[in-house]
């Protein structure tokens, strides 16, 4: 295992066509979207934030009708797919995973840092690569109640707790 903490034959790669990591296994020419089982998921947060994390995208002008946000997602193991890059099979209670965010969500009202910063280690969301920076989306194009709670924020402003079938997201809109 390297410093990734990928188990061997496994690496990770760059998709061009989503502009996402992904990894890859050298020896069956294998890819897939999760890390593969016996992955030391604490060795690939570190390699991932110091390899593989987006700097701020920049802001371009804004699609009509659209607005960008950004979010930090906790999983458990009732959302409609409990796996992420981070744990390939998520096993927490969705009371656990309640906790966890609350936890983020104070150290981002107190400054401590600020939740594109926290997605990069801690999001299940494969958009934690770029700071949790979903781009510009319209009305129809998420979940509804991601959707409500993102287009009734305004830029610069983060969300409470937003529970979906994906899990738990704060939210914070960008433009």
């Amino acid at each position: 295992m390297d410093d990734s903490g990928l188990p061997p034959n496994w690496e990770v790669r760059h998709s061009n066509s989503k502009n996402l990591p992904y990894y890859f296994n050298t020896s069956e020419k294998i890819s897939r979207w999760e890390p593969p089982s016996g992955t030391d998921t604490e060795k690939l947060k570190k390699y991932m934030a110091t390899h593989h994390s987006a700097t701020q995208i920049s802001s371009t002008s804004r699609p009509e009708g659209k607005i960008r946000a950004a979010h930090l997602l906790v999983k458990h193991r009732d959302s409609r797919r409990p796996a992420s890059w981070r744990e390939s099979n998520i096993t927490r209670t969705k009371e656990e995973a309640m906790a966890i965010i609350k936890g983020h969500e104070q150290k981002i009202k107190s400054g401590a840092v600020s939740l594109g910063e926290l997605a990069m280690s801690e999001s299940d969301c494969s958009s934690a690569r770029k700071r949790g920076d979903l781009g510009y989306f319209g009305k129809g194009d998420m979940q509804k109640e991601f959707e409500e709670a993102a287009f009734a924020l305004q830029p610069g402003e983060m969300s409470g707790v937003v529970e979906t079938a994906s899990g738990l997201h704060l939210i914070e809109r960008l433009v």
